[in-house]
């Protein structure tokens, strides 16, 4: 299935297109023939990674089926300034009506893919996968994520049904009932599904090693330095996956790389990356 096939994403299109359009536009329809046909390019003002192509063709389409949108560069693709990342053709009103909400979409998405494609570019080499998180602007996680990938990322999980992922509150909670990590771990695993993951989150290369023992499938080395980050690789010896979070930035993920970890999970790549300046031109 295609991504814009997906019902909650073209939802979103509706309403990004209504809160824009739902009172017209009253500057195109003044002043702009609704017969006039025309042709339009999009048109990279910046390099980095391309994402979003395909939502916003969608966009054009919502608005006027009648256009013709010809995406010519695909997602994931390197662009660099000047590229014509597509071709619109149809009426000039139409096209004037779909082009802000298209471009918020075609901006916002490749300034994830490229921001993420800086972070797996410092850490190549080594075998660490950068990943995601679930800090993504409400209504946007599928487009954000997919723009993960567009940039040589992977995802973490989707939702909060995906894998069971023990955090500093979850274990808060169940410290003051008296449990520790294997007691919180056997849990877990008793009543949940058997088919998820088990991560918990550890603050020390100690409760990293009492993690390993209890069975975890994955440890979350939470806001460590890269000596206790190496440390804690070292207790766990390759019995549970790594990862690494909580404040890594591009000036120091190869450092946590090295350390021997699995996974890189960065929130800045979704909610901190800048849009990339992608404009409409009519021809």
């Amino acid at each position: 299935m295609e991504l814009t096939d997906i019902p909650q994403v073209e939802q979103l299109i509706d309403q990004a297109l209504a809160e824009d359009l739902g009172w017209g536009d009253v500057t195109t329809e003044a002043l702009v023939s609704p017969d006039q046909q025309g042709k339009a390019s999009i048109i990279a003002k910046a390099n980095g990674i391309l994402a979003g192509t395909e939502v916003a063709k969608q966009v054009f389409l919502k608005v006027d089926p009648e256009l013709k949108a010809d995406i010519l560069i695909k997602d994931g693709v390197n662009i660099k300034l000047g590229d014509i990342i597509a071709k619109i053709e149809g009426k000039v009103a139409s096209i004037l009506k779909a082009e802000r909400v298209a471009l918020n979409f075609l901006q916002h998405l490749s300034g994830i893919a490229s921001e993420t494609a800086h972070y797996v570019e410092a850490v190549k080499g080594l075998p660490a996968r950068v990943t995601d998180t679930r800090k993504t602007i409400p209504g946007l996680r599928a487009l954000e994520k997919d723009a993960v990938r567009a940039g040589g990322g992977k995802n973490h999980r989707m939702h909060l049904g995906d894998a069971i992922l023990i955090k500093d509150n979850h274990l808060a909670v169940l410290r003051s009932q008296g449990l520790n990590i294997k007691e919180i771990i056997a849990r877990a695993r008793q009543k949940a599904s058997p088919e998820l993951k088990v991560e918990i989150e550890v603050k020390t290369p100690q409760e990293a090693a009492e993690a390993a023992e209890a069975g975890a499938d994955i440890i979350m080395l939470d806001n460590m330095d890269i000596d206790d980050m190496r440390q804690a690789v070292q207790l766990i010896r390759g019995r549970a996956l790594i990862e690494a979070s909580g404040g890594i930035t591009l000036d120091k993920v190869r450092a946590v790389a090295e350390t021997g970890v699995d996974l890189i999970s960065i929130g800045a790549l979704t909610h901190s990356a800048k849009a990339l300046d992608i404009s409409l031109e009519l021809d």
